[in-house]
């Protein structure tokens, strides 16, 4: 059996939804198909989440844009009696049933419970489209099969209880395709939890590795893995082929390529994934498996991160910044669970470079204020260069101000801001 991943771009339309049929109309059987929300609805609803969680905006606007937007698309796939329309209307309803309730005091808890609902909502439109169109499927709601903890936006896999759940569900004895939601899964109160952002790759990957699948193939809107984002950068190469190793280092350091636990439980089993174009599925694309330790072919890689904020430490009395304070400093980020993407120390001075958050970065930020002295950039750009050269660091880093520099034997990494 095969796993299909299909990312938000490549369903952004109906006629996106025509060629993932046609696709899936092509595939080998049995198939599971792994479908993030449509579009740009996840930032959407995290629109809505802030909306609802900090009563500073009405959201009830933003729950008629993604209406709008959902219902467009499912007017060009249905005649106006078909049952997906009611499906639709009772999913939007329970999301404004979720919205009246008051907030908790947890924002993590309030967004996995109102975002998850982007995937239910395609997920439904894709499984009866392709019904309608005699590609017969069998939907099942991923909170089924993918259990976690209460870690909320960045829940961690039961794999026990997952690998059970997902081969006693998907047995494929009464149906070759099985349709689920990426991104999303439950804990043991049975309450939605999310993987984190672009997590749909890693649902995939662990469904797949549950059922010992031939191959995953992820559905993207580009021809593969290239040494930098092709969007910005049109001279960007195509990666052939890469190995699991590689392609965990890219991810963990920020490409948007696949989600960092996706490779993880692929190598265990030596199961390969294909990255291809969902606009020329007969083209090659990437492959990923473990075939040697060097790039085919050997280049520098790009990868930049925006929306960066960078922080430095220091002691108000000027002291040493020792390994007892680092420890202080790792315990009060993952509690706040912020993610540190490059980090650096002097004497006197620890800085570290971290994603924007609204909600916890302020409050690591008021944390560290008790202890130390605390100074921080927003709106910075992380710029890391794996397998970089001189050229690249020069064209990389030109009229930019450079605030933080780490250099190691394989990669290079600037925080910088542009002059």
């Amino acid at each position: 059996m095969e796993v299909f991943k299909f990312g938000g771009a490549s369903i952004y339309n109906a006629q996106y939804i025509k060629q993932l049929a046609q696709i899936v109309k092509e595939a080998n059987r049995p198939l599971v198909i792994v479908i993030s929300a449509m579009g740009k609805t996840t930032n959407t609803l995290e629109k809505i989440v802030n909306a609802y969680f900090f009563h500073n905006k009405d959201f009830k606007p933003i729950i008629e844009e993604i209406k709008n937007y959902h219902y467009s698309i499912t007017k060009k796939l249905f005649q106006k009696q078909h049952i997906v329309f009611d499906k639709l209307k009772t999913l939007f309803s329970e999301l404004e049933q979720t919205l009246q309730v008051a907030p908790s005091m947890n924002y993590d808890f309030d967004y996995d419970r109102i975002v998850h609902y982007g995937e239910l909502l395609s997920t439904t439109i894709i499984s009866e489209y392709l019904n309608n169109i005699k590609i017969k499927n069998t939907l099942i709601n991923a909170q089924n099969l993918i259990h976690t903890d209460s870690n909320y936006r960045q829940a961690k896999i039961n794999w026990q209880k997952t690998h059970k759940a997902i081969n006693q569900i998907l047995n494929f004895q009464k149906t070759d395709i099985f349709i689920t939601q990426g991104f999303i899964g439950s804990d043991a109160n049975k309450q939605a939890t999310t993987l984190g952002r672009e997590g749909s790759d890693f649902t995939a990957a662990i469904i797949a590795w549950a059922l010992n699948a031939k191959k995953i193939t992820v559905w993207k809107d580009v021809q593969g893995i290239y040494s930098a984002d092709p969007k910005f950068y049109p001279n960007a190469k195509l990666f052939k082929r890469l190995s699991y190793d590689e392609t965990i280092e890219l991810a963990y350091y920020g490409a948007k390529v696949i989600h960092p636990k996706t490779l993880k439980p692929l190598k265990d089993k030596s199961i390969p994934l294909y990255v291809k174009s969902f606009l020329t599925p007969h083209s090659q694309g990437t492959i990923i498996t473990e075939f040697d330790k060097h790039l085919d072919p050997y280049m520098p890689i790009i990868i930049n991160k925006t929306g960066q904020t960078l922080i430095s430490i220091r002691h108000k009395d000027s002291s040493f910044i020792t390994e007892r304070d680092i420890e202080k400093i790792f315990c009060a980020i993952n509690h706040h669970k912020i993610v540190n993407n490059v980090m650096q120390r002097s004497a006197l001075n620890f800085s570290f470079c971290v994603d924007y958050h609204r909600v916890h970065l302020p409050n690591l930020i008021e944390e560290l204020k008790r202890n130390f002295q605390v100074k921080y950039n927003t709106d910075l750009q992380l710029i890391t260069i794996r397998h970089y050269d001189r050229e690249t660091i020069k064209k990389m880093t030109a009229d930019k101000e450079i605030l933080l520099h780490q250099q190691s034997r394989t990669n290079v990494f600037f925080v910088v801001r542009n002059k």
